[in-house]
């Protein structure tokens, strides 16, 4: 079973919109490495603290990507942008959900099933 890589990046001064711009536009570029999903979500406590979320079912194609040459031009183009280190983390899957198109959602609250009536011995 595969896992996902946690990036928390956090933005330098009056930088956050930009580097989360800039982060948005890079995490496709992992599909390329075979990740198999990607998002990137900025904390709205905090508009500096941004998370890149990259799924992988193995960690070599996850350094090729951290390593790969976009990457590498990636933090050398944003340096300045974000705070350092970049300390991530990769984290095994254990469950995961989503509601898609397929699956209806109830629109009433589904009744209970009334007693089942007794039977009459004959």
């Amino acid at each position: 079973m595969g896992g996902v890589v946690h990036i928390p990046w956090y933005a330098t001064v009056l930088r956050h919109d930009h580097l989360a711009e800039s982060l948005s536009g890079v995490a496709p570029i992992a599909l390329r490495y075979r990740a198999t999903q990607f998002a990137v979500h900025r904390s709205q406590e905090d508009r500096y603290k941004i998370l890149m979320m990259l799924w992988f079912e193995d960690k070599k194609d996850w350094y090729r990507f951290w390593e790969g040459p976009e990457m590498i031009a990636f933090r050398r183009r944003q340096l300045g942008r974000y705070q350092i280190p970049i300390v991530y983390a990769w984290h095994d899957e254990l469950a995961a959900g989503a509601l898609g198109p397929e699956v209806p959602l109830a629109e009433t609250e589904p009744q209970p099933e009334g007693e089942p009536e007794p039977q009459s011995a004959a």
